[in-house]
């Protein structure tokens, strides 16, 4: 297996495993999610390939691409709060369901961490969904814990 960077010929794998985790969402929280939605379109993909402030990771197999890493570059520069610490922020990271358990999603993880190392980062943040148990226990075994928690209530 090789991580690299996603190129315009991953799209259809990118919108496939972008369907699984909107379906994982979906049976979380059906009043949230929409089914076999997808976070982004096709020319909303192509934007992102392109830009080096949001960088996506695929984990390719001799079988396609098998998995993913969205993420995204912030840093608050001067702001009266908060210092100027530059973050990589995983804003998405699927293996596809029928490759869960080969250790795909940690190969990726190490390797965004690495490449946020390699970027000068001070951290790596993301976002889980509570109801998502096995994305938490997966992050937990990574060794990430609790930053921020977000709460609702439902009206």
């Amino acid at each position: 297996m090789t991580i690299r960077r996603a190129s315009k010929n991953d799209i259809p794998a990118l919108s496939e495993l972008l369907r699984q985790v909107c379906n994982v969402h979906y049976q979380g929280r059906p009043d949230l999610f929409r089914p076999d939605g997808t976070k982004y379109t096709p020319d909303q993909l192509t934007e992102l390939i392109e830009d080096d402030s949001r960088p996506i990771f695929v984990a390719d197999t001799e079988n396609g691409v098998k998995g993913y890493a969205f993420c995204v570059f912030k840093q608050h520069l001067h702001d009266t709060c908060v210092t100027d610490i530059k973050t990589l922020y995983i804003d998405d990271l699927c293996v596809d369901e029928l490759c869960r358990g080969q250790h795909i999603g940690r190969q990726l993880y190490e390797y965004v961490l690495q490449f946020a190392r390699e970027s000068g980062c001070y951290n790596v943040t993301l976002n889980v969904w509570s109801c998502n148990p096995s994305a938490i226990q997966f992050y937990e075994s990574c060794g990430l814990v609790p930053q921020k928690i977000g709460m609702e209530k439902i009206l």
